[in-house]
């Protein structure tokens, strides 16, 4: 693939800075010696630190400029290359060219590992960035071939020429690949991953790469087919994992893995029009970054973390709104800020205001791509948009069958027995109109719910109605009735009590508990 000579996200880097020189050569030392203390302190504490001195508004010195330092060692070179990528995305608008060589590199690193005889530790939070990089730049380039409309034809005729680059199909074939060459489904079958959770992912005397390479790739598949709009193998690629388990192993290991995992899952049982799913998903995760989110306060990825916050919260809003009953089995301080975020806009969407759902969906949807390339020789047959409208023109489609419904709850709810003439006079609409409401006011007050099994597409019909009712004939004049069976659920106040009991008793236990001595952090080497 020809490129012109010139880039602009290559610079002259005739002097690299010498603590710069001393981080690469300190960074390969400990990952050599397996030190994953200090390896993790130079990832997370000095290559931050480092970027934010020297390289603000570029680029690492290129691969070139310090190979020498590392004795041309294949591999660190492959992992520097990551990271150079990683931060040109971050600081920089990559070209075309830097996007086809992030790709290779991803292919010869992770061809490399699945390949070769791997026995390298590295931090889990630079291997779960590893897969997230990965997928971010892989939506980036659909995103990034979709805009034809500000590109020159030179540009549009290298992009047909990258076919191959950031393809799905090696995309996904790259996730499989990884799960299957660490047998992390059959670890997770076994022991549900006991044995990883007990050693924090770092098994004595193993290589932590690949296992955790396949377990964080199993997210990635979710996410790959959340965002092109394939929810249900979305779901189903999470096989080994059970949502709902408490102390499973993404639990333990990195905030960004588990609001991934959670924020993909809940947005899926939405499409899929599972209320009390997306509910009881949101209001976990949500309940988990109430608890940690202090703790990242000066973490780099704070402000990502508040803003997936925020996000869910509107996904819980739109959930609510379409499934009141979801509210009974949130925890009251995700009610309470529920009800602080959306309390005017919720009542006006249990009044069926398409508009706010939209505006919801609009705000807590993740950014769609197509899995196809566009057509180069007609750029205007589809925009950059074409994604998301087509997802967004589906959930509307799920709100309009049900945007009605509340004024019929309503009207219904002042009888205890109405007939249908009398009804469609006071919704001023014929019969066959309401029957068409009625049925699916029954239908939406029954919703497919998880059953506890490994397949998260699986579960049973459960009833979420505040009202029941049924139609049936007056003996007396032959008029077909609405007959109303009050089924208002009430949250249980001892459910209520038990909670807080068992709240208290767990900040008993904690101020009971002997202080733990806090180790000084380590100090990053370069």
């Amino acid at each position: 693939m020809a490129f012109r000579d010139y880039d602009p996200y290559e610079r002259d880097y005739g002097i690299v800075p010498d603590i710069v020189k001393q981080f690469v050569v300190y960074l390969y030392r400990h990952i050599r010696e397996r030190n994953i203390p200090e390896i993790e302190s130079m990832y997370e504490v000095s290559f931050p630190k480092l970027s934010d001195r020297y390289f603000k508004q570029g680029p690492w010195p290129p691969v070139d400029a310090i190979s020498d330092l590392v004795d041309q060692d294949h591999v660190f070179c492959l992992l520097y290359k990551e990271l150079y990528f990683r931060h040109l995305y971050a600081k920089t608008q990559p070209s075309l060219r830097a996007r086809c060589e992030s790709w290779d590199n991803y292919c010869d690193l992770f061809g490399v590992i699945l390949h070769g005889n791997v026995n390298m530790l590295l931090p889990n939070s630079w291997l779960w960035a590893m897969v997230d990089e990965f997928l971010y730049q892989f939506q980036s380039f659909a995103q990034y071939r979709t805009k034809l409309a500000g590109k020159s034809a030179e540009e549009v005729e290298l992009l047909k020429k990258c076919d191959k680059v950031w393809n799905i199909l090696d995309v996904l074939n790259v996730l499989q690949a990884l799960i299957d060459k660490s047998g992390i489904v059959a670890e997770l079958s076994r022991d549900g991953g006991a044995e990883l959770a007990a050693h924090d992912g770092y098994i004595p005397g193993q290589s932590n790469v690949l296992r955790m390479l396949g377990y964080f790739s199993l997210v990635g598949q979710l996410r790959v087919h959340c965002l092109i709009g394939d929810y249900s193998t979305g779901l189903q690629s999470l096989f080994p994992l059970n949502l709902f388990e408490r102390g499973k192993l993404y639990t333990q290991l990195l905030s960004g893995c588990h609001i991934t995992l959670f924020y993909y899952s809940s947005f899926a049982y939405v499409m899929l029009q599972r209320y009390t799913d997306a509910g009881r998903c949101l209001n976990a995760i949500l309940s988990y970054i109430h608890r940690v989110k202090q703790l990242h306060a000066r973490n780099a990825a704070y402000d990502q973390i508040l803003k997936k916050n925020e996000q869910m919260y509107a996904l819980l809003a739109l959930v609510v709104g379409l499934c009141p009953a979801v509210q009974s089995t949130l925890d009251e301080h995700v009610l309470v800020a529920l009800k602080d975020k959306f309390g005017e806009k919720l009542q006006r969407m249990f009044r069926g205001d398409e508009g706010l759902f939209d505006e919801a969906f609009m705000y807590g949807c993740p950014k769609f791509i197509t899995a196809a390339p566009p057509a180069y020789d007609n750029p205007s047959a589809a925009g950059p948009q074409e994604a998301y409208l087509r997802q967004r023109s589906l959930f509307l489609r799920q709100v309009g069958g049900v945007s009605r419904l509340p004024l019929l709850k309503q009207y219904l709810l002042l009888y205890s027995s109405i007939s249908l003439p009398k009804l469609a006079g006071l919704l001023e609409t014929d019969e066959a109109t309401l029957r068409t409401a009625l049925a699916c006011l029954k239908k939406s007050n029954y919703c497919l719910q998880w059953d506890g099994g490994r397949d998260m597409t699986s579960g049973s019909f459960t009833s979420t109605a505040d009202i029941d009712f049924y139609i049936d004939v007056d003996t007396a004049t032959g008029a077909e009735l609405v007959m109303l069976s009050d089924n208002i659920t009430t949250r249980h106040q001892a459910e209520l009590l038990s909670r807080h009991i068992v709240k208290f008793e767990a900040i008993v236990r904690d101020l009971e508990a002997p202080p733990v001595a806090v180790a000084a952090p380590a100090q990053a080497a370069y």
